[in-house]
């Protein structure tokens, strides 16, 4: 994504989350009028959100809510927690470091409301996929809030849409498809790292969401997806689906 020195292009991101002060926003719809480059970045912040925030977000069980409305007369209600003191940041402009953070957050609060569901419907074993899912999202939030973070986006021959989020400095990327078809009975979807035309496993995935690419992605000049056996393959046995180029 290209930076831009003024200030108005720095809150394509913030923008497009809602993220604004309402007089920062009315300025911003004006300028969008007239930038066209704006109104691009702020168009691919928001399918972004919308992808990571769908894919790492979980339904909650079926009787969840019969089980919370039960037990809902016996939950003593606790007092609002308030700030011991607010401030504006001066001049109410948002700082672009900011952006990614929030972005992060989006995706954060969309899966945990499914974690805390997770935890109060059941036993042990959601418990581990939450501190599971946790995990995943520290680490999603650390690449998004990575100072060299960049994003491509790619569509796979079978349709499916595809972002990576890669951070140099942490060497990690996160991987999120829309849109995936099933896979066949007895295969899987396998994520490869292009490494000067060696192809390196780096993930498997069978329904649309995110996953956090093994390997090292900062050395990797493309990503791959391929259809392989169940389990996965040392190398691609099909051709690729998508080989995506990571650097412009």
């Amino acid at each position: 994504m290209k930076h831009h020195a003024t200030d108005a292009h720095t809150l394509t991101a913030a923008y497009a989350l809602g993220a604004l002060e309402d007089d920062e926003r009315t300025a911003f719809d004006a300028h969008l009028h007239a930038c066209e480059a704006c109104r691009q970045e702020a168009a691919e912040f928001e399918a972004t959100a919308a992808r990571l925030a769908a894919a790492v977000s979980q339904p909650p069980p079926a009787a969840a809510k019969a089980q919370v409305m039960a037990a809902i007369d016996g939950v003593r209600q606790l007092p609002p927690r308030l700030p011991t003191h607010a401030t504006k940041p001066a001049g109410g402009s948002l700082r672009r470091k900011a952006v990614p953070l929030a972005l992060a957050a989006g995706v954060a609060a969309a899966a945990l409301g499914g974690v805390a569901v997770w935890q109060a419907q059941n036993g042990q074993d959601l418990r581990a996929r939450a501190r599971q899912t946790q995990q995943q999202l520290d680490t999603v939030s650390a690449v998004l809030a990575a100072p060299d973070a960049r994003t491509v986006h790619g569509r796979a021959s079978n349709g499916t849409l595809t972002t990576v989020v890669a951070s140099d400095r942490q060497n990690r990327a996160v991987f999120t498809a829309a849109r995936l078809p099933a896979p066949t009975p007895g295969k899987t979807y396998q994520l490869w790292l292009d490494h000067d035309g060696i192809m390196r496993p780096a993930g498997l995935l069978d329904h649309d969401g995110t996953v956090v690419l093994t390997g090292n992605p900062a050395d990797a000049g493309a990503v791959g997806l391929t259809l392989e056996p169940a389990g996965g393959s040392p190398q691609p046995t099909t051709d690729p689906l998508l080989l995506m180029p990571l650097r412009a």
